[in-house]
């Protein structure tokens, strides 16, 4: 996909690594506090402050729910000072409330940009996610094959036994079934009790994390957040989205979405070439959290451009204020 002329992402990057250092800095005196909604409201706050200080002009298109469930970064709020390029934002300012009102890993602050139109406008629905590391044929798994051939045609393609896989899964009774399959094949399964993005990331470093695939049930609009970091860190994900009720299948229509079956690729989540930035909160097997020393707090996050593959990691020293 050819560059967009106004989407300067190199310049741009900087400061959507501040968006997410700024919300995850937020939620400090919350970790551990047991309150969810206390630490999600701090970093929505936090994250839209600071988008608001960008030169863009930037619409949510992932963000914390539709207008009327969300007082704040709702799909479809404006961001920025509008003088800059028109941007597509997903967003998840607290990936894991729950696992930071618990001091559980894996807590972390997220934001993609893209060029307008550029990000799949994902329904608040369920999405049944697939996804695997760089390295592999397109499409050597499929959302249409049985968990148990996943892992074979895995494993085959990594030259290893199943017993050498491990998927990663969110731990929720509707999961019984597959992840009973997964372990007549050998397979490990490490089971996380939220953040699904963290966990498709996981994909796409397994030496460093030790998982090869992710797969479920989960939301939507965090599999396109989760298609925009593997377009960065290199990756294959396919998602279909579920609809459990008309009202759901109408927030499809509303969305423009028609074929209600489709299997989406990475490419046709996010079509062109995007910024995204993550930061830890509590720490995980991706970030270290946030950590607290006399007089500073200490950041690091992972900042990511899909146009030149890079990866970095920034340490970011704040003085308490």
């Amino acid at each position: 996909m050819s560059a967009h002329p106004d989407f300067n992402d190199r310049m741009l990057s900087l400061g959507l690594a501040r968006v997410a250092e700024q919300a995850a800095i937020a939620t400090v005196d919350l970790i551990g506090r047991g309150d969810e909604k206390a630490a999600d409201q701090a970093a929505v706050n936090a994250m839209r402050e600071q988008l608001n200080l960008l030169d863009i002009a930037g619409v949510v298109v992932i963000g914390e729910g539709e207008r009327d469930e969300a007082p704040m970064l709702f799909i479809g709020e404006e961001v920025g000072n509008g003088n800059g390029p028109g941007v597509d934002i997903a967003l998840d300012p607290l990936e894991g409330t729950t696992l930071t009102a618990k001091d559980m890993p894996n807590a972390l602050t997220v934001i993609a940009m893209g060029p307008r139109g550029s990000m799949l406008h994902a329904p608040d629905v369920y999405m049944d996610k697939l996804a695997i590391g760089p390295g592999f044929a397109e499409n050597v798994v499929t959302l249409d094959m049985s968990p148990k051939e996943r892992v074979t045609a895995l494993a085959k393609a990594k030259g290893c036994s199943p017993n050498d896989i491990t998927v990663c899964v969110l731990e929720r009774p509707r999961h019984e079934e597959m992840i009973a399959e997964l372990r007549s094949t050998g397979a490990a399964i490490r089971l996380i009790t939220d953040g699904d993005v963290a966990g498709v990331m996981h994909c796409a470093e397994p030496i460093q994390t030790g998982i090869d695939m992710y797969m479920g049930t989960g939301g939507a609009p965090e599999g396109v957040l989760a298609a925009a970091a593997l377009k960065c860190m290199g990756g294959q994900i396919q998602g279909r989205l579920l609809f459990r009720n008309e009202d759901e299948k109408g927030r499809a229509a509303k969305a423009g979405i028609t074929d209600l079956d489709k299997i989406y690729s990475l490419d046709e989540m996010v079509t062109q070439d995007v910024i995204f930035a993550a930061t830890g909160v509590t720490s995980g097997s991706l970030l270290p959290g946030i950590k607290r020393e006399i007089g500073f707090y200490t950041t690091e996050t992972l900042l990511m451009r899909s146009k030149t593959g890079s990866v970095r990691r920034m340490t970011y020293r704040n003085p308490m204020h």
